[in-house]
């Protein structure tokens, strides 16, 4: 496991988890105790950025069955706090995670700012597919622009931000989005993403408040 290697692993207290499929990967994510393959995303994202840090306060958009939230609670920490959202239920992860069910995009700024500001904003939203790829493309960006948004009201400064987004048309705009806040914006593909998905995450690192 490319984990950073800590005291304790990921929290195995899961009942819900979502391997779909038996390749590597979920074998993997299984073995480590995450509840989904998905993890291992993160996981690298934040090995190849620097992205969590002990003491953190991190907010995880659509974030059942809560593998990214299991991920990130582990690596900020009894001194870091997250939040993970999403409108279908998440199981208890641990002592320093909170879960939030609702829909991530009816939810005031002033309620999500609750255990904010925060440090890290993680959204791994994707839209249910319709078998129709420009549909679902732009519904991606619409999900990925509403975490951007909340992103920008939320994040402390300097912060970082990582959205998933289909590939399409609309990515440009996407990227330009993130690099109109952050100071660094990387484009990442993490090896465990299945080879016929369309999904790349941006990633946005040291977040500039608007007027500095």
């Amino acid at each position: 496991m490319s984990r950073p290697r800590r005291a304790s692993p990921p929290a195995r207290c899961a009942r819900r988890a979502s391997y779909r499929g038996t390749d590597a990967y979920g074998r993997r994510a299984k073995a480590a105790g995450y509840r989904a393959r998905s993890a291992l995303k993160i996981e690298e994202i934040d090995r190849r950025v620097g992205l969590l840090r002990p003491g953190q306060r991190v907010l995880d958009l659509g974030a059942a069955p809560g593998s990214w939230s299991q991920y990130a609670a582990w690596r900020v920490g009894p001194a870091g706090r997250v939040l993970a959202v999403d409108l279908a239920p998440i199981d208890p992860i641990g002592p320093n995670v909170e879960t939030l069910r609702s829909d991530v995009l009816g939810i005031p700024p002033a309620r999500l700012a609750t255990l904010g500001p925060y440090d890290v904003v993680l959204s791994d939203m994707a839209p249910h597919t319709s078998g129709d790829r420009a549909t679902d493309q732009i519904r991606s960006f619409e999900l990925f622009a509403a975490a951007l948004d909340l992103a920008a009201a939320l994040l402390a400064p300097g912060g970082s931000f990582v959205g998933k987004i289909f590939m399409g048309g609309a990515f440009d705009e996407a990227r330009a989005r993130v690099g109109a806040h952050f100071s660094t914006v990387r484009v990442l593909r993490p090896e465990s993403t299945r080879a016929v998905s369309k999904e790349i995450f941006l990633v946005g690192l040291g977040f500039r408040p608007a007027g500095r």
